[in-house]
């Protein structure tokens, strides 16, 4: 390999300029001899190929080509691990690890399969008639050390693994701690977007209802643009007959229909569900007195209470809002249910009023559109008033077009709900004397109606439920009766309970029922037989079920709850943890989404 001049004299110039300023001249100037003859030397050395050739290869060379040309792999990787600069050695966090990796390594390693050494065994000795004797083999102070040395490396060994397992489960904890702390942030995220989407659906029935406004002036002819002169007496000229055609006319509501569509939710809220079970979602102070009676139709959907206060209010569980008061009675409201938009209410002043929340009529109070809170005229919601019985209702049921009630005068009664009346007359009494349970005439075991303050005597009907035909009453003599309502005859009666039926519920294999005898029991409807049952400390006064649980009011501040699935039996309320909180006196469950009412008038809903 060759090298022009050029690049030679610029060689040169630069070992020239090194050596000037490494060999310092002499006071008059003058390079000395010995420096004329190294640069000869040089000159003579760079003229020969091979030089040039390493040279200017070492030239074109990187500086990491440099360094591998002079370090072998090995030593590279090496310093590279172990070198660590100055600024990362200044925080080092403090180990919490008494014991070092090597240590680690060495004490995850299988322990090898050694025999426990305790004391030497017998050494046999054989003497010169031929016959053989055992004696004691001593043991030395080696043996013993060395035993000793093994034992402290294992015990040493375990401890390390000890450490081990504690740091893996430190490690766990803040690993579901970061979990859990996730889990917190989707949640607030979902509950946001449940409550935009409850929002929206508000928005929606907003719509609706100025569309409704909107077709009612077109029907009035109070539209702009639509608006026509009348005479004197209202009429319209006779240029226009009529502002739009008869077609078009009779599609339009009436005016005097014209209503407002509550607010419902539409959507199913799945919030409730990654809530841990026993936790506190709501508590409304409903009424100023003892809970009554209370119903729900959806989980965050619309509830209805009613107390002793001789009020019945309708709620929005969603953002806890009272919408409005069903007035209509002239007592306090003993039971209820909630069926979509239906609400049917049984009161001590004998009559069952069936109400249709869909005639509810929103307005805005306030004279500003921005301080404007919406508000429910529930006047308009009464549909039938039944009046047949003559004593207070206990119990009720519907189902469909069919209601079921449960009076204090011994008789249940079958309604048409279409047309309001009374279809079929049921005379538990003289049902009773028919199948030779108790005589007609003797009603000391029936007990009577318990009424504001009677605690000594239970409600005359406790419960009832319908199914098609199907008809399931508990009274206060302890008896489960089913009915066909085709007939009017009882068709099974189940004996077990030992005090007053107060609440039951029934599905198409079991049936679940309560009573003041202060137990739960489980039927088996193929058989009639009593497929389980458990007990309380106080009497219970309402129970319900849903697919996995049974929820239940027993005289005590908390609900108590049985899960079918795995047998627990488990404490749900107020009272769990601090004590606190009035007695439970009724309870809802749906989709594991709790409500109950307590007896200062509070009503808490709970995930379970």
């Amino acid at each position: 390999m060759g090298t022009n001049s050029r690049d030679l004299q610029a060689f040169r110039q630069t070992v020239t300029a090194t050596a000037g300023s490494l060999i310092s001249p002499f006071a008059d100037g003058n390079l000395p001899s010995s420096y004329h003859n190294a640069m000869t030397d040089i000159t003579r050395e760079l003229r020969k190929p091979t030089l040039q050739q390493k040279l200017f290869t070492f030239n074109s060379k990187t500086p990491s080509e440099l360094v591998r040309s002079k370090l072998s792999t090995q030593e590279i990787r090496y310093r590279a691990v172990t070198f660590l600069p100055d600024e990362v050695l200044h925080d080092i966090p403090d180990a919490e690890n008494t014991y070092s990796l090597f240590q680690g390594f060495q004490a995850s390693l299988p322990e090898p399969e050694t025999k426990k050494k305790g004391k030497k065994g017998p050494k046999a000795i054989t003497d010169s008639n031929g016959s053989s004797s055992e004696v004691d083999e001593p043991e030395t102070m080696t043996g013993l050390e060395s035993d000793r040395a093994k034992l402290t490396h294992r015990l040493e060994m375990l401890g390390i693994r000890k450490n081990m397992a504690s740091s893996e489960i430190r490690d766990i904890d803040m690993k579901i701690a970061n979990l859990n702390a996730m889990r917190n942030i989707v949640l607030n995220r979902l509950a946001s977007l449940e409550e935009e989407e409850s929002q929206t659906e508000h928005e929606i029935v907003e719509v609706d209802n100025k569309i409704e406004d909107l077709r009612y002036d077109m029907a009035e002819g109070l539209v702009p643009g639509n608006m026509t002169d009348t005479g004197s007496d209202g009429s319209t000229p006779s240029g226009d007959n009529t502002f739009m055609s008869d077609s078009i006319y009779k599609k339009l509501p009436s005016p005097k229909s014209r209503k407002h569509r509550p607010y419902k939710r539409i959507s199913m809220p799945i919030l409730h569900e990654h809530f841990e079970p026993g936790t506190n979602i709501k508590e409304l102070q409903t009424h100023n007195d003892s809970i009554t009676a209370l119903d729900f139709d959806v989980p965050f959907g619309t509830l209805v209470t009613a107390a002793f206060d001789d009020t019945v209010r309708v709620w929005d569980l969603n953002n806890g809002r009272c919408l409005g008061l069903l007035e209509g009675h002239n007592a306090s409201v003993r039971c209820l249910q909630v069926e979509d938009n239906f609400v049917a209410t049984g009161s001590m002043d004998a009559t069952v009023r069936i109400w249709d929340l869909s005639r509810a009529e929103h307005y805005r109070a306030g004279e500003s559109e921005e301080n404007a809170n919406d508000h429910v005229n529930l006047s308009d919601c009464g549909v039938h008033t039944l009046e047949a019985h003559v004593a207070e209702i206990t119990a009720l049921h519907f189902q469909g077009d069919t209601l079921i009630s449960g009076s204090a005068d011994k008789t249940l009664r079958q309604w048409d709900l279409q047309a309001g009346r009374c279809v079929q007359t049921l005379d538990v009494l003289w049902a009773a004397a028919q199948n030779s349970m108790v005589p007609s005439s003797d009603t000391s075991r029936w007990g009577a109606s318990t009424g504001r303050g009677g605690d000594s005597k239970a409600d005359f009907i406790g419960a009832v439920q319908c199914f098609d035909a199907a008809l399931a009453c508990g009274t206060a003599d302890g008896m489960v009766r089913l009915w066909d309502l085709r007939s009017g005859q009882v068709h099974r009666s189940l004996v077990g309970h030992t005090g007053p039926v107060t609440c039951l519920q029934f599905d198409d294999v079991h049936l679940v029922t309560g009573s003041l005898d202060r137990s739960i029991r489980i039927w088996d409807l193929r058989t009639g037989s009593i497929f389980d049952v458990y007990g309380y400390e106080n009497p219970v006064t309402a129970m319900q079920f849903d697919a996995r649980r049974i929820v239940s009011a027993a005289g005590q501040n908390v609900v108590k709850i049985y899960d079918k699935t795995d047998g627990r039996h488990w404490d749900c309320g107020a009272g769990v943890n601090e004590g606190k909180g009035a007695v439970v006196e009724k309870v809802r469950i749906q989709d594991g989404y709790l409500v109950e009412g307590r007896k200062d008038g509070v009503v808490g809903v709970w995930a379970c």
